[in-house]
């Protein structure tokens, strides 16, 4: 199943260039949202006046995401910056640590922040619920499976425990827990207003 990606970057910004560098990335924002599948964008300055800038930008999916990556328009619009915007890190965000942030979640705090088409953040007891109804009952299978696997029982509680997240993690973070937040969506989104 497609997950949106968020890539959030990190971009060292010549001060002498601040009020341009502004204009720059209102530009790229406004560039990519004309491409399908864009959710959302945002920047944030470290300080005022720092040269650390944070950017980034959410797509549906990974096709989507790599359509306006590799557009052309992208690649003109970030060689125009290139002479006071430096990248230094790049991060994509999906599985566990998107599941439930809004775009304005991603980013640091600071006193420039533009933020657009930000998805409301569920509240945390509703992202507790919905992860615990996906952990009981494979927790519950698991135990009741490898209970049939001799000598598990009479395994010490680290050994066994130590087993059973090893092979329950992954299966969490790959599959179960991306389809209950898909299919309780609408509950965790439900009396939340967008932030913008």
């Amino acid at each position: 199943m497609a997950e949106p990606i968020t890539v959030a970057i990190e971009r060292t910004v010549d001060p002498v260039m601040e009020r341009y560098a502004l204009s720059w990335v209102r530009q790229g924002i406004d560039l990519a949202t004309h491409y399908p599948g864009f959710l959302g964008s945002g920047w944030v300055q470290a300080a005022p006046g720092s040269e650390t800038w944070y950017m980034l930008y959410r797509f549906a999916d990974a096709d989507t995401l790599h359509a306006w990556e590799a557009s052309e328009e992208r690649r003109i619009w970030v060689e125009a910056g290139a002479n006071f915007a430096q990248e230094s890190k790049i991060e994509r965000r999906t599985g566990i640590e998107g599941w439930f942030d809004s775009i304005d979640g991603v980013v640091l705090p600071g006193e420039h922040v533009q933020m657009m088409q930000a998805e409301p953040v569920p509240p945390r007891w509703k992202q507790a619920v919905v992860v615990w109804l996906g952990f009981f009952p494979m927790n519950l299978l698991f135990t009741f499976v490898l209970g049939f696997v001799p000598g598990y029982a009479t395994l010490p509680l680290f050994p066994r425990l130590l087993l059973t997240t090893a092979l329950l993690t992954p299966i969490m973070v790959f599959w179960i827990l991306p389809f209950v937040t898909r299919a309780f969506r609408p509950w965790l989104l439900r009396g939340r207003e967008p932030s913008m």
